[in-house]
């Protein structure tokens, strides 16, 4: 089986809100430039919309999105409802809500809760879809979520929404929400070289209470939304070469090897990247490997807070 063959299924799936996605998903934020949001140069939007389409031929079926992924000419949502719609009846287009950028693409105020039913709306729009499947607040450091996760729970039951997530946040704001409304999927930063106890305990609480954890720059590292680390651990490099594979497919695989609960939600512009990241999926590390790597992940100390916006 060669990568070009391999497809999402192969790391197996995950039942969110009752559909079921294959653990390796696909992230928006870097179809639409060089690098995230204003920091690079725009893309190809033909090549955008390949990328797109490619994507659900290698079995993706869990797009992650936000009306605030644009660079100076491209949208990510457009693109997005451009390159699948009508989209296919088992794809979850997941988006998230908080975070607020002008039309310059500068970071404004973070979203009030009287203010978040126009950022559904707006996705919405832009997707060209009468709801939306799963919509995730993103915390803006705030102390208390009640009132933004309240507001979303509000347009849950008008039928806007189907199903809610929370973003960026600590083991006590899950509970805060899911005493409002359900929560299908927590969405932190994650991954190797990223160690954060909060987000781990995170971790530990959405497997026990089958909860889909979807981590975000689980391959960028330390380049954030710039792009893909190219630091790695000697313990990365070395399962790689074993495998006869890229230092980001060992990212990934590592990620997913955390628990049949963890999705994947890997982002590019570049086909060869995107059928090398789906390819990821079968990947299997050794047990010396995922120990060396468990330990070069507990080596690291613990990281600044991470962007708001991602």
């Amino acid at each position: 089986m060669t990568s070009a063959t391999i497809t999402a299924d192969a790391a197996g799936t995950w039942d969110i809100g009752g559909l079921t996605v294959g653990r390796v998903g696909f992230g928006a934020m870097r179809l639409t430039g060089s690098a995230a949001f204003h920091l690079g140069t725009p893309s190809d939007r033909g090549r955008a919309i390949a990328v797109l389409r490619k994507a659900i031929d290698l079995g993706v079926n869990h797009i992650d999105t936000a009306a605030f992924y644009f660079s100076a000419l491209r949208s990510a949502n457009e693109l997005i409802n451009s390159a699948l719609s009508p989209y296919p009846d088992d794809l979850l287009i997941a988006t998230k809500v908080g975070p607020y950028r002008d039309w310059s693409g500068e970071w404004g105020t973070s979203a009030r809760p009287e203010d978040l039913r126009g950022h559904v709306e707006e996705n919405l729009r832009q997707l060209g879809r009468d709801h939306l499947d799963l919509v995730y607040l993103r915390r803006m450091r705030q102390e208390s979520i009640a009132e933004h996760f309240g507001a979303l729970a509000e347009l849950r039951a008008a039928g806007l929404i189907r199903h809610l997530g929370v973003s960026d946040v600590e083991p006590r704001h899950l509970a805060e929400a899911r005493a409002i409304a359900p929560v299908v999927s927590v969405q932190n930063r994650y991954g190797l070289g990223h160690h954060a106890p909060g987000t781990e305990e995170l971790l530990r609480v959405c497997g026990e209470q089958g909860i889909a954890f979807v981590p975000f720059f689980a391959i960028a590292g330390d380049g954030g939304a710039q792009g893909a680390t190219t630091a790695h651990d000697e313990a990365v490099l070395a399962a790689a070469r074993a495998h006869g594979t890229s230092p980001a497919a060992v990212r990934l695989a590592w990620t997913l090897a955390q628990g049949p609960h963890v999705l994947a939600i890997p982002g590019t512009g570049d086909p060869g990247h995107l059928t090398e990241n789906v390819a990821a999926a079968a990947l299997r590390l050794t047990p010396g490997e995922l120990t060396r790597l468990n330990a070069a992940h507990r080596s690291t100390g613990t990281p600044p807070e991470t962007d708001p916006a991602a």
